[in-house]
């Protein structure tokens, strides 16, 4: 991490690989560890055929996709490829999905707020993204 006068330049390869379960994995890049007031953003790696569990969270976030799959957006599962963004309101559950056998689809996703937190539909369960992103408990 280079800090500089107005602000950090970060390197995913610089950074810890956090485990999510099922194969899925995150890097947590802008959080409060670098003093970010407002944001949270990381990227995850969701292997071929994997997913991210239906879940929603207390604010706005933005998921941008590399690579092909499907976004379960409340009731609505949209088609993703290469370039394509979504917006997701607080409280919508949301779910990412991998539909390739072969490659890895990474997303990048920001959350609005630095103290967001996921909850998981099928356990009610909710902790602190930034925790989740950091091997910390919350």
């Amino acid at each position: 991490t280079d800090k500089l006068a107005l602000g950090v330049r970060l390197r995913e390869s610089d950074l810890p690989l956090v485990s999510r379960g099922g194969g899925a994995s995150t890097t947590r890049l802008v959080s409060r560890s670098i003093s970010a007031k407002t944001i949270l953003n990381g990227i995850t790696n969701i292997p071929p055929g994997g997913a991210i569990p239906l879940h929603y969270d207390n604010c706005e976030e933005s998921v941008f996709f590399v690579g092909d799959g499907v976004a379960l957006l409340g009731n609505d599962e949209v088609q993703v490829t290469s370039g394509d963004v979504t917006w997701i309101p607080p409280e919508l559950p949301h779910q990412f999905k991998n539909s390739s056998d072969q490659d890895t689809l990474r997303i990048f996703w920001t959350y609005a707020s630095s103290s967001a937190n996921r909850t998981m539909v099928e356990t009610g369960e909710t902790h602190s993204i930034d925790s989740e992103h950091s091997n910390d408990a919350d």
